[in-house]
């Protein structure tokens, strides 16, 4: 229900957002050929009708036509995923270990001057737009120390299925600033989260009965109260995956990554409604997949919310 709601939401704003036969056609071309091209297209049918159809077609895999590349945009977005996933995969992996590794030390660590250092940072992470960031490695990385490549992919081998850059030196350098710059964001929120989380639950009863006890700090930190302290981050990295990808238009277009979100915006540039259509379904389909898993990992993590599934079936 919520991704029909987000589809039919956004293909109908898309159809007001110009049009797209100027794109298609030069100056030159009359106004029956611009009538005829409309009616091809199903232009002309309203937009509840043209929804149908995309949806119809859309449960078949088929989203259509691009207006601008005149290829089927099912067979875009599959070029382009790989590389968009794996900028994901890797930002996000960037984000959750090292946001949870530097959440926790400051958690313990509350008045150390390391930790100052780190929610300083922290800080300027969040309030940095992302294409400011992004453009601020270029200039460092690529363009003072010439030591990364500022655009692209690199090097990337097609294995059929599927093409990666991690199996080429080049492909491995160029995903590490726009992956770096994509996951900082995200890293800031999971580093103020974990942190906040470790200093309430170090200060429960149950961790001041097992230091009673004498079980050893490292033991109390990261076995006890780390893994309580785990159920929020997971909720909010899960949430994370979704809009690293919804919001890796930005990077990828400052890095110029051959990716679904630079794909997105070249599709605005030309007001190319079937790839915008499809873009931001494919965005509301993870969301919701995220969703359904995180809910999933609830079950296995806290042992609370299996206790109370085991009551109610019992």
């Amino acid at each position: 229900m919520v991704m029909l709601v987000v589809a039919f939401v956004s293909f109908s704003l898309f159809n007001f957002v110009g049009d797209p036969i100027n794109n298609m056609v030069g100056e030159e071309t009359s106004d029956e050929e611009r009538d005829q091209i409309r009616e091809d297209l199903g232009l002309n049918d309203p937009v509840h009708i043209q929804f149908i159809r995309f949806t119809g077609n859309a449960l078949k895999g088929n989203f259509g036509i691009s207006y601008q590349l005149r290829r089927p945009v099912s067979e875009l977005i599959t070029e382009r995923l790989p590389a968009t996933l794996e900028l994901v995969v890797i930002s996000a992996i960037i984000a959750l270990v090292s946001g949870t590794l530097l959440g926790v030390y400051t958690g313990i660590n509350r008045k150390g001057f390391l930790s100052d250092v780190i929610l300083a940072i922290s800080l300027l992470g969040v309030s940095l737009p992302t294409f400011v960031i992004g453009i601020l490695f270029i200039y460092l990385f690529a363009v003072i120390l010439g030591i990364l490549p500022s655009f692209g992919r690199g090097e990337v081998v097609d294995l059929g299925f599927w093409s990666t850059g991690f199996l080429t030196l080049s492909g491995l350098k160029a995903i590490i600033l726009p992956s770096v710059t994509l996951s900082l964001f995200q890293m800031t929120y999971i580093i103020r989260l974990v942190r906040a989380e470790m200093m309430e639950i170090l200060q429960t009863d149950y961790i001041k009965f097992a230091r009673a006890r004498g079980i050893n700090e490292k033991s109390i930190h990261y076995k006890h109260a780390l893994k309580n302290g785990l159920i929020p981050v997971i909720t909010i990295a899960g949430i994370n995956i979704g809009t690293l990808i919804a919001f890796s238009i930005i990077t990828e277009t400052v890095f110029q990554w051959p990716g679904m979100g630079f794909l997105f915006i070249q599709a605005v540039k030309f007001v190319d409604i079937p790839i915008m259509s499809a873009y931001l379904v494919f965005i509301a389909f993870v969301f919701v997949m995220i969703n359904f898993i995180v809910d999933i990992l609830y079950y296995f993590i806290d042992p609370r919310i299996r206790v109370k599934s085991e009551a109610v079936s019992g």
